[in-house]
């Protein structure tokens, strides 16, 4: 068994090491191989000079497509060279650069049965308003679980490419990808304990992501925050 961790990144050079850093910490609490792919997606703000020194669990590519579907894509592309090995025994984790994931982040995902698993996303402590967090979170509470994360998403190999992967969509790739697994009858574990925290900005790089349900939860009805 191994885990592959595909990271695409758009102009992150702030958030790329701590990202990283979270994620050999979730490696470091699996008994099985681990490697992170970075896919560096038309960078001009210095992140190649983070390529050095990560060592052989680190990979990083570059493109220049500036789009997030092909950057996953082009990552679980490249893992499959490098270690060409039985997708059956081989499990795929996505997050994104600006994201770090809990200590159990990968434990979880391979201690599923099923054949996706989808996480949760919740933004740091006291980089929004309390109300606005409790909103957000409201709105998750509310659909049970139905939110759909890139940043938070983890699949078997083996069904990945028989679906056909990540598309070169520039946004919901992963509502996409999601939809091809149910459309094929895969099961889908929504673990409501699988929790990565992102970073609260409100303007996104990718249309309809995470910093969009960020501002749709600013515009709900601010009941508990009346006192």
């Amino acid at each position: 068994m191994q885990v592959v961790v595909v990271v695409p990144a758009h102009n992150e050079v702030a958030n790329l090491p701590d990202c990283i850093a979270s994620v050999r910490v979730a490696a470091a609490a699996v008994p099985v191989p681990v490697l992170t792919v970075v896919v560096l997606d038309d960078c001009d703000d210095g992140s190649e000079d983070l390529s050095g020194g990560h060592g052989v669990d680190v990979h990083f590519h570059h493109i220049d497509a500036r789009n997030v579907g092909t950057a996953r894509a082009a990552g679980f592309e490249v893992a499959r060279r490098l270690r060409d090995t039985d997708p059956q025994r081989t499990w795929y984790a996505n997050t994104d650069a600006d994201t770090r994931v809990d200590p159990d982040w990968l434990q979880r995902q391979l201690a599923s049965q099923a054949d996706m698993v989808l996480g949760l996303v919740r933004v740091p402590a006291g980089r929004v308003p309390p109300g606005l967090a409790r909103r957000y979170l409201r709105g998750v509470d509310s659909d049970d679980h139905a939110h759909v994360h890139g940043a938070n998403l983890g699949c078997r190999a083996a069904p990945y490419w028989e679906v056909g992967g990540f598309a070169d969509l520039a946004t919901g790739e992963d509502v996409d990808l999601v939809a091809r697994f149910e459309a094929a009858g895969y099961t889908i574990d929504r673990d409501p304990d699988l929790w990565v925290t992102t970073s609260a900005r409100r303007t996104g790089r990718a249309p309809g992501g995470f910093a969009e349900d960020l501002r749709a939860a600013a515009d709900l009805p601010a009941v508990e925050d009346a006192s």
